[in-house]
């Protein structure tokens, strides 16, 4: 699709967002909006077999996740977002660069429900923060098949209040290997489909 080739234009080279200057976000929000307008699945939130799956971010607007780029010897890694659509989860996964061997990782469990055709309310429970040595991290998908199995690793656990207002987001395009969204604080995202590893 010809509006999904000038958006990945548009944001390679960018590091998700970090390196853009003002006038790449212009023409990136612009793309976005076009490649909106041409979303072939307008109920998204219903079209679970396309939303379930491991997504990487390829890009953000969001300064709490670009932050981590000014923090004196930490980089940001992969950023995903892991949808277990049959039980209504979701899990955000930062990985933190750092000095060799100390490299981290910072993992957000929520669940979520459905608003409208478009939009999820999201629930955040609990945070899980570690080196990602010691919390066996691998990958996402072993990482979350770890968490859904009850296995408890080495990390600092930050069980988040039940009553805090949940946070939502809009889907706004979704294919096989695209998913754009629109969240409570303005950002937008893009992230693609990681191919599963598994036959």
């Amino acid at each position: 699709m010809l509006g999904k080739s000038e958006l990945l234009e548009a944001i390679a080279g960018k590091n998700r967002g970090v390196l853009a200057t003002a006038e790449d976000r212009v023409a990136i929000l612009s793309a976005i909006a076009q490649l909106e307008d041409r979303n072939p699945t307008p109920r998204p939130v219903e079209a679970l077999d396309l939303l379930d799956g491991d997504w990487r971010l390829l890009y953000t607007s969001s300064q709490g996740l670009l932050g981590f780029e000014r923090i004196p010897l930490l980089r940001l890694g992969q950023v995903y977002q892991c949808i277990r659509a049959p039980e209504a989860k979701v899990y955000n996964l930062a990985e933190i660069l750092g000095l060799p061997l100390l490299e981290g990782l910072i993992s957000v469990e929520a669940r979520f429900t459905a608003m409208t055709e478009k939009r999820v309310n999201v629930f955040f429970e609990r945070t899980l923060i570690g080196l990602q040595r010691s919390m066996g991290y691998s990958g996402p998908a072993l990482w979350i098949e770890a968490l859904q199995a009850g296995k408890s690793p080495f990390a600092a656990k930050i069980d988040l209040n039940p009553e805090r207002p949940p946070g939502w987001l809009d889907i706004t395009y979704l294919d096989q290997e695209l998913r754009i969204g629109r969240g409570n604080r303005g950002s937008v995202f893009v992230l693609t489909k990681v191919k599963s590893s598994t036959p």
